[in-house]
């Protein structure tokens, strides 16, 4: 394959398809790129031998992103039917190939609104959290956050709008009070944004073994369980009440009130993630996105935050 210009620089062409799946070489391939990528490009191609998704890394992802794990997440995601199967891993290009899910729809902030959705919404993060599966990154939530800080911090990009140094401090001391060992952590998704969960359609049910799936694994990795949902909840801001209803789904009747408290105490830590992660897609990214609201928006949502948890369980930091 010509490596003149990176594939993230090239539209996708069926040459470029012929070449990453030589096994299509000659057949008629339907190739359209899809919308919600705000740090990959990815495409939709299809032929007679397959439907699949095409993702290109963006630009210096790998700063943050360890594609051999996500591979390894993907097969073992894969076998317990909460991902597409992983069809091709080319690093070297910078190009992961899933299968497609079609009959489907993608979910909205909206869906989650609707209660009678969150049996199928809740059904595949359990299936995660509970599958014993030992994924290769641990995602400590307080790590990644100074992760991320220090990458900030090489690329010389300065916000004193924000008080960044500060807010971490104070999710130091929030991270002791909350004290969940390493040793408790189970496979997370870590991304839980509702573009990522993939409905199959009633009329289609049959022909999946799920109703409900989850794509995007780039942040997967053994970390708090309450953590995921907690960036679920950041991500699609529903009112309190949905909140409560989803997680009483989730724990089905089972420490309802201890896996709240620890979701609300974990909510500050994916704003601040996502924040800085904003930051410096606003320095590297080719990727046209308007980082910089976006991750104003999960700052003063974390600080928002931080002070709910003081009112609501008298937890200050």
């Amino acid at each position: 394959m010509g490596t003149e210009k990176s594939l993230l620089d090239r539209e996708l062409t069926p040459q470029i398809c012929y070449d990453l799946l030589p096994e299509w070489k000659g057949l008629e391939i339907q190739i359209e790129q899809l919308s919600g990528g705000i740090t990959n490009k990815l495409y939709r191609i299809r032929s007679e031998k397959g439907d699949y998704t095409v993702r290109i890394y963006g630009d210096k992802t790998d700063l943050f992103i360890n594609r051999d794990y996500e591979a390894h997440t993907i097969r073992e995601m894969s076998k317990i039917g909460v991902c597409s199967n992983l069809v091709k891993f080319m690093p070297e290009l910078g190009v992961t190939i899933v299968e497609f899910i079609g009959d489907s729809i993608v979910l909205t902030n909206q869906h989650f609104l609707d209660a009678s959705l969150y049996p199928e919404i809740v059904e595949p993060i359990r299936k995660i959290h509970t599958s014993g599966a030992t994924l290769k990154k641990v995602f400590n939530p307080l790590i990644e956050v100074m992760k991320m800080s220090a990458i900030l911090r090489k690329l010389d990009a300065r916000y004193p709008e924000f008080d960044i140094d500060g807010t971490i401090d104070r999710l130091v001391k929030l991270s002791s009070i909350i004290n969940i060992p390493e040793s408790e952590y189970t496979a997370c998704h870590n991304d839980l944004l509702a573009d990522n969960f993939v409905l199959i359609n009633e009329d289609a049910r049959e022909r999946y073994p799920s109703a409900m799936y989850i794509i995007d694994w780039e942040y997967a990795g053994m970390a708090p369980k309450y953590y995921d949902i907690a960036d679920m909840f950041q991500e699609i801001l529903v009112p309190r009440e949905a909140e409560k209803n989803i997680v009483a789904t989730y724990c089905q009747g089972d420490a309802f009130e201890r896996t709240l408290f620890f979701i609300d105490l974990f909510k500050p830590f994916p704003d601040i993630y996502w924040f800085l992660w904003s930051l410096i897609q606003l320095n590297i990214s080719k990727i046209s996105f308007d980082y910089y609201t976006y991750g104003k928006v999960k700052y003063e949502n974390a600080i928002n935050n931080l002070a709910m948890i003081r009112e609501e369980y008298g937890v200050a930091v």
